[in-house]
């Protein structure tokens, strides 16, 4: 009895939070942050204003916790719970499965959404210029410029500027994310881009694999 009357309210409470980050994730990145009222937030609820402010202070505690949102998703992740030291030898395989990364994620409500969100308070908000600089992009290329520094160790790749190659290979997945979000936002088809990011892993890995020549003998 007194175990169900401590957890109801915890529950009820932590639902109608993520109903919250939920509707203005949703407002934020269609409408706009600023466009977006915390009225806005609680009437597509159907809840009060007041019982908004029991969850946060204001709109902007709202976008600083989906912004925390945006510190854990899958592209900033890419090389946790991975052994870093024996990533070099999964070579093209490797590749492919962070360009699979970016296509899914194209295709994830969730965090298309936050990627909207990403792209217009780019500008604005200083804490989301520095989420997109250190975790979305250069930490991505600086653990991917490793790996690849241990391939051209290993001689799988050819021997180059790493933290240049690094930067080739995940410019166009961002780009042709932002494409499959502007198809799609216009309600356009995206299959002339689906298949880019895994013809990008092909191309790119044709040019810097180390051919192995075949004996003679």
């Amino acid at each position: 009895m007194n175990e169900q009357s401590v957890n109801t309210p915890f529950s009820k409470g932590s639902k109608t939070k993520e109903k919250i980050l939920k509707h203005a994730l949703k407002l934020f990145s269609s409408k706009g942050f600023k466009a977006t009222t915390v009225r806005d937030i609680a009437g597509s609820i159907g809840i009060k204003q007041s019982a908004l402010y029991n969850h946060f202070k204001n709109k902007d505690e709202i976008l600083e916790t989906l912004i925390h949102d945006l510190t854990t998703s899958a592209i900033v992740t890419l090389f946790d719970n991975k052994d870093a030291s024996e990533l070099h030898k999964e070579g093209k395989s490797l590749l492919m499965g962070i360009a699979t990364t970016f296509k899914l994620l194209s295709f994830d409500g969730q965090n298309e959404a936050l990627f909207k969100l990403l792209m217009q308070e780019i500008f604005r908000n200083e804490r989301i210029r520095e989420i997109y600089n250190e975790h979305f992009y250069q930490e991505n290329v600086k653990k991917l410029s490793g790996i690849f520094f241990g391939m051209m160790q290993e001689e799988s790749i050819k021997s180059s500027d790493p933290l240049l190659l690094a930067n080739e290979f995940f410019s166009p997945l961002f780009f042709y994310q932002m494409q499959v979000s502007l198809l799609k936002l216009d309600k356009k088809s995206t299959s002339s881009v689906v298949s880019l990011f895994e013809k990008h892993v092909e191309h790119f890995w044709d040019n810097v694999k180390v051919e192995k020549q075949s004996s003679l003998f």
